[in-house]
């Protein structure tokens, strides 16, 4: 999309706080923010999260889902980490988005809240998951129920497949921040994404946000390949 700069998250998905520290110094310099999960989070706790994303734009994706005063509670005892963006599940409905929302606002003084990012659909899930857990209709066309159902209740914007970016803008317009998982670089295994693009489509297709993992953190040289995914961002 012209007009529409694009950038980098790296995921430092691993365990080991020191391996986390590793990946954040090697991309440092080329990736824009840094995205912790499940995965560390459970594993490490905290303490350690904050470690491992230093002085970096933390990206927290725990996708929160449960009842609306668990959600806004446990966004209350995220704020010591600072997060620049933290995620949501979207099929969490209306009012767990509006309690997040509203947590999110009282929690965090104006001009450091968190982007509150709202997940639509997983890019693992195809139309074949979908009907396997009794969703109607096409991947898209859930996504873009999710995705307005997430923007009218309080959410800054969306996680989601680059596939689904047009019908998002379509449907939505430019206002959502749009974080892109599933990306990447041309020739890199598929692993267990399902719905993927390389950057540069990624950035095309009008990305806000890109998220990559393995093709940077498991490649020989995790500096050159976050460097060069950078510069396809900005060519």
């Amino acid at each position: 999309m012209p007009g529409r700069s694009t950038r980098l998250i790296v995921a430092l998905d691993t365990k080991d706080t020191a391996q986390a520290v590793r990946w954040r110094e090697q991309a440092a310099g080329h990736a824009d923010a840094v995205k912790l999960g499940l995965e560390f989070t459970y594993a490490r706790g905290l303490d350690a999260v904050r470690a491992a994303a230093g002085d970096s734009p933390l990206f927290l994706d725990l996708k929160l889902h449960d009842i609306p005063n668990t959600v806004a509670s446990a966004i209350g005892s995220l704020a010591a980490l600072r997060p620049a963006m933290l995620t949501i599940h979207a099929s969490g409905g209306r009012a767990m988005i509006a309690a997040a929302r509203r947590a999110v606002d009282e929690t965090f003084p104006s001009g450091s809240r968190p982007l509150l990012l709202a997940v639509t659909v997983l890019t693992s899930m195809d139309t074949q998951g979908l009907h396997e857990v009794g969703v109607p209709g096409s991947v898209e066309e859930q996504v873009v129920r999710l995705g307005r159902l997430a923007m009218e209740s309080g959410a800054d914007g969306l996680v989601c497949s680059s596939h689904e970016i047009t019908p998002l803008r379509r449907a939505l317009g430019d206002g959502p921040v749009l974080v892109v998982p599933g990306i990447r670089p041309a020739g890199s295994a598929l692993g267990d994404q399902k719905r993927v693009m390389t950057p540069a489509q990624a950035r095309a297709a009008g990305a806000d946000w890109i998220v990559v993992g393995r093709p940077i953190t498991r490649a020989p040289d995790p500096a050159a390949a976050a460097a060069a995914i950078a510069a396809e961002l900005s060519a």
